[in-house]
């Protein structure tokens, strides 16, 4: 077996996989700026708790670019937990269309399954390392 450099062009899949989670974390930052704007205007009473979920989803934010920075480096340790927060996604878009914002729901679900799919590939799996 061949060693792979780290600076070598990643393989389809991982690639698509690192993009898409690039792109969620930015999307999680936009609603973090909307939660922190909202957290300025609301009134003094909700402010604790709203200042509260605004951190916790900058932490998610942080967590899908960390990790998408990871398996850009192909980091194997990042792939479990960019599958779990994946998987995590599942109950809200769910919940998301069920609550009629199909919109948002869909999108978010199918990305999450893709994203799913193309880490538990050959190919990534190979560009991993992981046997």
């Amino acid at each position: 077996m061949t060693e792979r450099s780290p600076h070598a062009a990643l393989p389809g899949p991982l690639r698509g996989a690192v993009g898409l989670l690039a792109a969620e974390a930015t999307a999680v930052v936009l609603v973090v700026a909307y939660l922190a704007y909202a957290d300025l205007t609301a009134d003094a009473a909700n402010r604790r708790s709203a200042l509260l979920v605004a951190l916790y989803v900058a932490l998610v934010a942080a967590a899908l670019g960390g990790l998408a920075w990871a398996l850009s480096r192909r980091r194997a340790w990042a792939r479990s937990p960019a599958i779990v927060l994946q998987l995590l996604l599942l109950p809200a878009a769910y919940y998301m269309v069920s609550g009629g914002l199909l919109w948002l729901g869909l999108p978010l679900g199918a990305a999450a399954l893709l994203v799913i799919g193309l880490l538990l590939t050959p190919a990534t799996r190979e560009a991993l390392d992981i046997h």
